[in-house]
């Protein structure tokens, strides 16, 4: 199969819509991320994109909407909550997950009696879906397990012969993940960081349960509610190793570990280390980590290390996005300072 990219104009969304109305798979720009988009309705559409990202089968899909109106056949119940939180943050980098409608396919919902469900921000992406005529499932546009793409460059180097198309619509605002939320819990529980911070959510929502797994490893053997919390996720070739300790112990512990090693650092930092480095964004600045982290992380691969030592960022607000992406590049791995 040839793999098309084309610059978003009109003509490359009404090719992209009619791909998906016939139950293909389209490279889409989105705020977070890029996706690959199908139908959310059509089964086989969906088990395409699992094909394509060599997806593990039971981890769910987030189904894009452009309206609200669109919602009500997907779910057993909008609820009030639900309704609060996309009044305010909506369209944008946040996923609602509620109990789903019989509407939605089982392999869109990766099994579970729920769905997530998120409203984009994004002109291309809202564009798509409106011609398109269906809610569309799109997990992040690149093979299982490696850096997200942020831009349509890194999508052809995954997807190159696996689908038909990729729309060019620049680079990604946020470079991270959708926030995912569930409110088919007894209390609103944050399954996966994002753009919009916890302490956001609690403006609407009150007190939020944050998921043990957002800053841990998830059992083998246990359900995943959301996409990226069950699977090693975002990793490049290099082996990463987080490095948690401030900027004197960070540097102190490189210098003396210099064979084959690169690192990870933040802007600020750049000067002062002597191997092979790679920036992520301003170490005061969370929005700036979270941009740049995904591109960070592939072009660690073009250093020719062999390990990488990323500075820990903090936790704190869109800082707990990029420690969760951060954490699970790294499998975990991580040396106290």
């Amino acid at each position: 199969m040839e793999t098309k990219v084309l610059k978003a104009t009109e003509e490359a969304i009404e090719k992209a819509a009619v791909i998906i109305k016939n139950g293909g798979v389209v490279g889409l720009p989105t705020e977070t991320v890029y996706g690959l988009g199908a139908d959310a309705l059509n089964a086989s559409a969906v088990e395409k994109i699992f094909e394509a990202k060599g997806r593990p089968k039971d981890n769910p899909m987030i189904v894009h909407v452009s309206s609200i109106e669109e919602i009500e056949s997907l779910v057993k119940k909008f609820p009030e909550k639900a309704k609060l939180l996309a009044e305010k943050y909506w369209p944008g980098p946040l996923t609602i997950i509620m109990s789903k409608s019989d509407k939605v396919p089982m392999r869109t919902s990766g099994g579970l009696d729920t769905v997530a469900i998120r409203m984009p921000s994004h002109p291309v992406m809202r564009e798509v879906i409106k011609k398109s005529g269906c809610p569309i499932a799109a997990p992040s546009a690149n093979l299982s397990g490696s850096p997200s793409p942020t831009n349509a460059k890194y999508v052809f180097d995954d997807m190159d012969g696996r689908i038909e198309l990729i729309i060019d619509g620049g680079e990604c605002e946020v470079g991270l993940e959708s926030t995912v939320i569930t409110l088919a819990t007894e209390k609103p529980r944050l399954l996966r960081p994002g753009g919009i911070t916890p302490e956001q959510l609690e403006e609407v929502l009150g007190e939020i349960e944050i998921d043990v797994a957002v800053k841990s490893k998830l059992e083998e053997n246990a359900e995943a509610s959301s996409p990226g919390m069950k699977y090693k996720h975002y990793a490049p070739k290099i082996k990463v190793i987080i490095l948690k300790g401030d900027t004197e112990k960070y540097i102190e512990y490189i210098s003396s570990h210099k064979e084959n090693t690169a690192a990870l650092c933040f802007e600020d930092e750049k000067e002062k280390i002597s191997i092979p480095c790679v920036t992520y964004g301003r170490s005061d600045d969370s929005s700036s980590q979270a941009k740049r982290l995904f591109d960070a992380l592939r072009e660690l691969d073009e250093t020719g290390a062999e390990v990488a030592f990323a500075h820990c960022p903090s936790d704190e607000g869109v800082g707990l996005a990029v420690y969760n992406r951060l954490l699970r590049s790294a499998g975990f791995e991580v040396i106290e300072l």
